[in-house]
């Protein structure tokens, strides 16, 4: 007997909504020229339930990561056979944006694009931590990190067509690793409607 498909790896946790609302709020305060209350609100979106729920889904021992072998299923291919441009310029990124908006595809999480993250952490360095180590990281900002997922990955064969790439977070995406979305058992996204919501992606944060 089959399993059943599911939407994500897995299901998000009410403390990734809080923290949207702590962030949203930070740069609406930052806006207003309150870059005190700017600060703690970015702090206090540093959840360690985040991070955990995060540090759940990726890395090759996650126990929602489950492999199933799919019958005809495209194999893996040399480096010098993929395809030369892995990502998506930034026409076809800002196609995706508008399409996707700035949710996960996958579990529906609210994402925040890498070059705002940045923004924010130029004003507000003690807030946004983001060292090299994954531990050293904003819980909230390293969950929400919006990433460009290929569904059929690179390293299959995958290509940067637009109907191959959807919007999703880093566990989702780093979650798959180079498996199929058939091969975790995942619903395949474009199936379903994007989510939309108030949610802008802090885009407006300058």
């Amino acid at each position: 007997m089959t399993p059943s498909l599911r939407p994500c790896l897995r299901e998000p946790i009410p403390e990734i909504g809080e923290a949207a609302r702590l962030l949203e709020s930070a740069v609406q305060a930052h806006l207003a020229g309150n870059p005190n209350l700017a600060h703690e609100m970015i702090r206090g979106a540093d959840l360690p339930a985040i991070r955990e729920w995060t540090e759940s889904l990726w890395g090759s021992n996650s126990p929602y990561v489950q492999y199933r072998p799919v019958e005809n299923a495209p194999p893996s291919i040399p480096k010098e056979q993929r395809v030369k441009l892995r990502m998506p310029t930034t026409a076809e990124k800002n196609v995706l944006h508008e399409r996707d908006g700035f949710h996960c595809r996958f579990c529906g999480i609210p994402l925040i694009r890498k070059e705002v993250r940045e923004r924010i952490k130029k004003a507000y360095p003690q807030a946004l931590s983001w060292g090299s180590k994954n531990i050293d990281q904003h819980a909230a900002f390293q969950a929400m990190w919006l990433q460009y997922d290929h569904l059929l990955p690179h390293a299959r064969g995958g290509d940067n067509s637009l109907d191959n790439i959807v919007i999703t977070c880093a566990p989702c995406n780093f979650g798959r690793m180079n498996w199929t979305v058939e091969e975790v058992g995942l619903i395949d996204p474009r199936t379903r409607q994007a989510v939309r919501s108030s949610w802008t992606g802090l885009e407006e944060f300058r």
